[in-house]
């Protein structure tokens, strides 16, 4: 299954049935009346987060949601049926915006929430509702009142125990194959994970979910490479593990660039519970692998967790500290 987390539909409540223009005729009933009934109730528009979803794949080849229209009046004082309503399914995390992609309208990170988006229209009087005294033999009814109509965008966060952050090819697929039974692509490049992948680490009796974040770069938060689209993602992240390429010629750097990028988002990413690891050590010889400890953990201020996904070294250590 494709992953996909942005996607703009467009939804229309039913539009409310129109009353009807009757009168009774029955044998030994001289004056019957009018009898049109009113017209039924369109049916409304809802979305609701299930939890067995990933993904908005489904509304790349559906963009346009109709509820069904209200039924028309009838003789014989018969009131139409109401049009059934529709209900969206979306992934539990899914974000509901406004068309200018700024107003939140609703946030269902909770299984089961639902968020009520287009009333349906009401339907019309029939010329049963209009008979008086002074006119007993109504002609009017009423057309149904028009649904309404809404352009939304869908963003889903996805909600993640632990969140993989870190440069391009800093090892986060790797890792994501290592401790989990997901197979995340992996190359020798740079932006091999174009989109979130998700992994399950079962351990010490439980189990927790692993994101793979696709890598950051330097302006991230400002929309460069892969921008915001996919820091969204972090913050649905209970912890943030940071991963720095034990190969690189500045891990320190490395270490404040991503640092960097999260406090300007915002949205308290920066103040998330971090975890920060060496990745790739088994590149290094031990001399390097200590200078470059001692470095990070003297820029960080916290302690630094090293190991190699390859080699399958330091794996169970990181485990524990995540579950702590």
């Amino acid at each position: 299954m494709k992953f996909l987390d942005q996607a703009k539909i467009y939804i229309q409540s039913g539009d409310g049935g129109a009353g009807c223009v009757a009168f009774h005729r029955e044998r030994f009933m001289e004056f019957g009346g009018p009898s049109g009934g009113d017209g039924g109730k369109g049916g409304s528009v809802t979305f609701k987060a299930y939890p067995n979803l990933n993904t908005l794949i489904d509304f790349r080849y559906q963009q346009h949601y109709k509820a069904e229209k209200g039924h028309h009046g009838e003789g014989r004082q018969r009131t139409g049926a109401k049009g059934q309503d529709l209900e969206i399914k979306v992934p539990t995390g899914t974000v509901i915006l406004a068309e200018d992609r700024e107003t939140v309208l609703a946030d269902l990170n909770e299984d089961g929430m639902t968020f009520f988006a287009a009333k349906g229209g009401d339907g019309g009087f029939g010329n049963e509702h209009y008979k008086s005294s002074r006119n007993q033999a109504p002609t009017r009814a009423d057309k149904g009142w028009p649904g309404e109509e809404r352009t939304l965008v869908l963003r889903l966060k996805l909600i993640a125990d632990i969140g993989l952050i870190g440069l391009p090819n800093a090892g986060k697929s790797t890792l994501l194959g290592a401790v989990t039974r997901s197979h995340p692509k992996i190359g020798a490049y740079p932006f091999t994970t174009l989109h979130p992948s998700l992994g399950v680490i079962y351990a010490f009796g439980g189990e927790k979910v692993m994101a793979d974040l696709p890598g950051l770069i330097e302006g991230a938060a400002q929309g460069v490479g892969l921008g915001t689209r996919f820091l969204g993602h972090a913050e649905r992240c209970q912890v943030l593990l940071h991963l720095i390429d034990a190969s690189s010629d500045d891990v320190v750097r490395d270490y404040k660039v991503i640092k960097k990028e999260l406090k300007e988002y915002g949205q308290g990413l920066d103040k998330k519970k971090e975890i920060i690891a060496l990745s790739k050590t088994d590149l290094l010889t031990e001399k390097d692998l200590k200078d470059k400890l001692t470095k990070l953990k003297k820029a960080s201020k916290k302690e630094v967790i090293s190991f190699s996904s390859v080699a399958q070294k330091g794996l169970d250590k990181l485990k524990e500290v995540l579950w702590n």
